[in-house]
């Protein structure tokens, strides 16, 4: 068994890390830790893990060494204690954005500080394996990934792949959230009475996960639009991009089946008939799967590619027990298997 720890595990990501690593049958869980609900039982915090344990989480001073650490904390506190990290497992994954960005100078751009560890960025490989397998497979410290970034990514990679659209034209992509994007402890405007019932664009342009796109798959000219929607789980990304002249849906058929062909977690939804005929986060929640599916204007070239993910699950820590899976040579399906429900 693979001995693994979690730093920071009473939020939202640490608790869906929980649920999946616990019933995942390659790892023993050893500690997780919480600062704020030290001694307490797990399952108090996350009250779905009731009778599946008896941890208690304890103090990240007292963590011992794992195989392999992961890192469930707010952004920008694993940077300051990577040195501690590392001397505590060999293999580490991070959910936060710390070591996304491998160029400091874009990191200081978009979040607006210094990096506290700028050596560390090129060491971690950004942990998305529909576009980095092979690197995650043999690495030993492997990012985090944005939600709204992955959503994103998946809904372009069939197009950029495939070479499709025009990267000179801008590519808009409006991003809508439910409200556990805000972790565990939120803010004023992600309490109930606030977030209910609304359609709330609260970042029209700039978001830092925009940086994402822009080193993962090249592009230039893209904006992330953000907009909070009334679910609880789920991101739904719909990007609207320009073809190059000649392309037809035949090309797009071809380009999305052979994304979802090469990696086990994406599925293409392009139906004629029925409710769900294209991607929908609300199916998903729960499950590691990332839906794409697509839309052709041909008199004018104008593509909407729509990508739907369970925030918490492909866009966090479902992502990371896939790496987890790579890094440790198993099937990266392992224990990511529940397929969602329905209805809901």
């Amino acid at each position: 068994m693979t001995t693994v720890s979690i730093i920071g595990g009473s939020g939202y990501g640490g608790g869906e890390l929980l649920r999946l690593l616990l019933n995942h049958p390659q790892v023993e869980v050893r500690q997780a830790t919480s600062r704020s609900h030290l001694g307490e039982y797990v399952y108090q915090v996350h009250p779905n893990l009731r009778k599946r344990t008896q941890l208690k989480f304890t103090d990240p001073a007292v963590l011992e060494p794992v195989d392999v650490l992961f890192l469930a904390q707010p952004h920008g506190q694993a940077q300051h204690n990577i040195e501690q990290y590392a001397a505590l497992a060999p293999k580490i994954i991070d959910l936060a954005a710390d070591f996304r960005l491998r160029d400091a100078a874009d990191y200081q751009k978009w979040y607006g500080e210094s990096h506290a560890a700028p050596a560390w960025l090129s060491k971690f490989v950004y942990g998305l394996p529909e576009l980095h397998r092979a690197e995650i497979a043999s690495a030993n410290y492997v990012s985090g990934v944005g939600c709204n970034a992955t959503a994103s990514n998946l809904a372009l990679l069939p197009l950029v792949r495939a070479g499709l659209i025009d990267l000179e034209a801008p590519i808009i992509i409006e991003i809508k959230v439910g409200s556990s994007e805000s972790g565990a402890e939120g803010n004023t405007g992600s309490n109930h009475a606030e977030r209910a019932n609304v359609i709330r664009t609260f970042s029209a342009f700039g978001h830092r996960h925009t940086a994402e796109v822009i080193q993962e798959l090249g592009v230039k000219d893209v904006s992330l639009t953000m907009t909070a929607v009334d679910l609880v789980r789920g991101v739904l990304a719909t990007a609207h991009a320009k073809v190059k002249p000649g392309v037809a849906n035949k090309d797009l058929w071809k380009a999305y089946r052979a994304v979802a062909n090469e990696n086990p977690f994406v599925r293409v939804v392009k139906e004629q008939r029925g409710i769900y005929r294209v991607p929908e986060p609300k199916i998903l929640a729960g499950s590691n799967y990332a839906d794409i599916g697509f839309e052709l204007d041909e008199s004018s070239g104008h593509i909407v590619s729509i990508c739907a993910i369970d925030n918490l699950m492909k866009g966090a820590s479902g992502t990371a027990v896939q790496c987890l899976n790579l890094m440790q040579g198993w099937d990266e399906t392992t224990g990511l298997e529940f397929m969602g429900l329905h209805p809901l």
